[in-house]
């Protein structure tokens, strides 16, 4: 999130690990605009926030020409800020998969492609495979699946590369160790990407924005080494987004 107040502290921290791939993480609702509002009123209620109403803000992306101006500028803006510290672009996403937007996806695609973006993320979380992890509990097929179908068409076209599938949506702020030592066996073939939000600590400002998410174990998950000798023993690779665009390339 390149507009938001640890942007910088994470920029250095990527810069002192060379192999670590980071993504540019374009915020359009619930948080902060790159550019000052005054460049933005469209996009902006309040002081240099965004709406947190995704209903409104989607159907102000989609009918209203000059809050797709205004949103083309500002997307632009996040992809110069991550370009500016000279970080490579692994692979694009969006704060709450708006990604999927149809308005959003068109701006997303012909702006990143001038930055040199070659992969964004599909949020495709196939239900048949929680099902199989976790059958004593209950999973609803996901609403995002003809938006999702729609943004893979988009991507093919733009030739852009996209994951086959996603883990972390269902179970969004709980990626625990058992969760994840649970998914690993029944990872379907192709490329699965297991997303988390991971923190040291609680802060009040996290548990303000994320209530119930178990942050630290998360990432507790993340080195867990039962976790990794999970991932050797099921015959899992570990790549990066530009890897599998290298690959392709």
């Amino acid at each position: 999130m390149v507009g938001a107040d640890a942007a910088a502290d994470a920029v250095a921290r990527a810069r002192r690990l060379p192999k670590l791939r980071v993504g540019l993480h374009l915020v359009l609702v619930d948080g902060r605009p790159t550019l000052p509002d005054i460049e933005i009123p469209g996009l902006v209620r309040g002081v240099r926030e965004f709406d947190r109403n995704m209903a409104r803000a989607g159907v102000r992306f989609f009918f209203l020409p000059h809050v797709r101006r205004q949103l083309a500028i500002e997307i632009r803006a996040q992809f110069a800020a991550f370009r500016a510290p000279g970080l490579p672009l692994d692979h694009v996403n969006a704060h709450k998969h708006l990604q999927l937007h149809p308005a959003l996806a068109d701006l997303i695609i012909e702006i990143g492609c001038d930055y040199g973006m070659k992969a964004m993320r599909l949020p495709a979380e196939p239900v048949a495979v929680l099902r199989r992890a976790f059958p004593n509990e209950r999973y609803r097929t996901s609403p995002y699946g003809p938006w999702v179908k729609a943004l893979r068409r988009r991507l093919r076209r733009a030739r852009l590369y996209a994951n086959d599938y996603v883990f972390g949506v269902a179970w969004s702020g709980g990626m625990v160790e058992e969760r994840v030592l649970r998914l690993l066996p029944h990872l379907p073939d192709g490329v699965s990407e297991v997303y988390f939000h991971p923190a040291a600590e609680p802060t009040p400002l996290l548990a303000a924005a994320m209530p119930c998410y178990r942050h630290p174990e998360e990432l507790a998950a993340l080195l867990s080494p039962a976790v990794r000798r999970q991932i050797t023993e099921c015959g899992i690779r570990l790549v990066s987004y530009c890897d599998l665009t290298a690959a392709a390339d």
